[in-house]
């Protein structure tokens, strides 16, 4: 054996009960609730004792079952000192019992040290401890020396194979949590290069398409300022202009949404400031800002594009306060408009636009909640999900 395999725990999952099956669970409890039983057997038959020793022979049982989960559960956390006193505590529980009368449970209380220190303790510290458990063990037995010399041979051998058992089953257990986490990370991998695939196709089909529409847009435009001035000619350049900047906006969300899509999302707050910068609004954020998600940082954009868009619809030179608010498990969004001539009503009828339900629906797909309608003046939006 090599120093470490002398001075090394055994790992957290073969020392914790959350890599056992049910089965071997059920055993192990059906085990130690057999040896309380015996114990507390061995310390009220007989008629040894009186009312008071009965009563000091409960606490002291009592007590021994404390120390024992104290014992499993400094074992766990890999305290070596903790560990060994309260083991030096149980068997010095175990003389006292003897010394009393109760060999029963002073046996148990030995056997049990033994088998523990073996199962949970590094071998350089459980080794000496079964030994010496062991050896008080086979000073109070009285079934023969061959009896004794098998029973602490047995005992010996059960706490190594529990070890390696426990080792086996925390392997396992290391072993399937990698293998969850690789194919995690393999299926968040195809995620990532599906989602680059269609930004590509994305990119090849729409941008480009928009991109020639700038251009032969601005193209009409130049011809049509080439015109004499009129009434029919303004017209016409006053649409052209119109789709122009239609276009410009549709090619700019067309790369928002290929950034996103590519998890290259730039900050909420940059994307709010440029939105509201060409409007008559305030932006406020609050608490503790952080990466959101694609799906959270796209959803908040779109439903404050759609805010606005419907206070420039029913409630033209409205004042708009955008608040976004950052909670320790969501992130919050509130547009809130100053109000508008039949802004409410037309909003109202049916609790909000078909821009704002679609939000909605988006917003409960990531288990988040969206709530438009009127308020005391104006109209509120306000979005909430999990980020």
């Amino acid at each position: 054996m090599t120093r470490t395999i002398w001075t090394s725990w055994p790992s957290r999952e073969a020392l914790s009960r959350a890599s056992r099956p049910r089965p071997r669970a059920a055993i192990a409890w059906s085990i130690r609730l057999g040896l309380l039983t015996a114990m507390l057997w061995g310390t009220f038959t007989g008629e040894r004792f009186g009312p008071w020793e009965l009563a000091l022979g409960l606490v002291g049982v009592l007590g021994c079952a404390v120390a024992a989960w104290a014992f499993f559960r400094t074992s766990l956390e890999h305290r070596l000192w903790p560990s060994l006193g309260l083991l030096v505590l149980l068997m010095v529980a175990a003389l006292g019992a003897q010394q009393a009368g109760a060999g029963v449970p002073a046996m148990i209380l030995w056997c049990g040290c033994a088998v523990a220190a073996l199962e949970r303790l590094p071998l350089a510290a459980g080794l000496p401890t079964t030994a010496v458990a062991l050896g008080a063990y086979g000073a109070v037995n009285t079934d023969g020396w061959l009896t004794t010399a098998m029973t602490t041979a047995g005992l010996s051998l059960a706490g190594y194979v529990i070890r390696l058992d426990a080792e086996a089953r925390g392997s396992t257990q290391r072993l399937l949590t990698q293998e969850r986490a690789a194919r995690a990370a393999e299926a968040e991998t195809a995620a990532l290069d599906e989602r680059a695939r269609i930004a590509r196709e994305i990119h090849d089909v729409l941008a480009h398409s928009l991109s020639a529409q700038l251009v032969h847009l601005e193209a009409a435009r130049l011809l049509i300022e080439r015109e004499p001035a009129g009434e029919f000619r303004d017209r016409v350049l006053e649409r052209v202009v119109a789709a122009r900047s239609m276009a410009r906006q549709g090619l700019a969300e067309t790369r928002q949404a290929l950034s996103a899509l590519r998890g290259e999302v730039s900050p909420v707050e940059d994307f709010l400031r440029q939105l509201v910068a060409a409007e008559p609004a305030e932006l406020s954020v609050s608490g503790e800002q952080r990466v959101l998600t694609a799906e959270a940082s796209q959803t908040v954009r779109r439903v404050a594009q759609e805010a606005l868009t419907n206070v420039r619809k029913h409630a033209p030179g409205a004042r708009v306060l955008v608040r976004l608010e950052y909670l320790p498990d969501e992130i919050v969004l509130k547009v809130r408009d100053s109000g508008g001539h039949g802004h409410e009503e037309e909003l109202a009828v049916s609790g909000s636009g078909y821009g704002l339900l679609g939000m909605r629906e988006r917003a409960e797909l990531m288990g988040g909640t969206l709530e438009a309608g009127p308020r005391e003046e104006g109209f509120v939006v306000s979005l909430r999900v999990p980020a």
